[in-house]
């Protein structure tokens, strides 16, 4: 279940950052960052949240942030949000498997492929963390693989692509 946010009463907060892995549009709903993605924001606002995230994403690519510390709402199914709370667990610098994911699920491999690329936050809820059982997997965000690679490697996440 997606909400719409065009029936909201609440007002939406957006705002573009550039990365290394191109433009990411975040947004704000009430207290909550509930959506990131690849491209521009709709508005460019500046909110509390807004430029704490802009401030932690850019820590982030600069190696300075290993772990973001901000309000997330994610708008979208039970089975995804526990999906996006276990790919939270998964500390900087490390991966597990869709297999290993799907055990914390108690699900499918695919189901939980699916629910990482679902991901209504990407980067900050790090999908690009899980990994196919012994290759890569894939990667729903702009640029594919190779955006969820420069991720990793960032990250040092797997040594052998560096």
């Amino acid at each position: 279940m997606t909400l719409d946010f065009t029936s909201s009463m609440d007002k939406l907060f957006s705002k573009t950052v550039e990365t290394p892995v191109g433009r990411i549009f975040l947004v704000q709903r009430e207290q909550y960052l509930v959506r990131a993605g690849w491209g521009n924001a709709e508005t460019e606002d500046d909110t509390e949240l807004l430029d704490e995230a802009k401030d932690q994403l850019q820590g982030y690519f600069a190696g300075q942030l290993k772990t973001f510390d901000l309000p997330l709402d994610y708008y979208c199914s039970d089975f995804q949000k526990m999906a996006c709370e276990e790919m939270l667990r998964i500390p900087h610098g490390e991966t597990i498997t869709y297999a290993e994911l799907a055990t914390r699920l108690d699900t499918s491999a695919q189901a939980a492929g699916n629910a990482c690329g679902g991901n209504p936050i990407p980067i900050i809820v790090p999908c690009h963390r899980v990994l196919g059982s012994g290759n890569l997997g894939g990667y729903s965000g702009r640029g594919g693989i190779e955006t969820k690679i420069a991720l990793l490697k960032m990250e040092s996440s797997i040594p052998w692509l560096i």
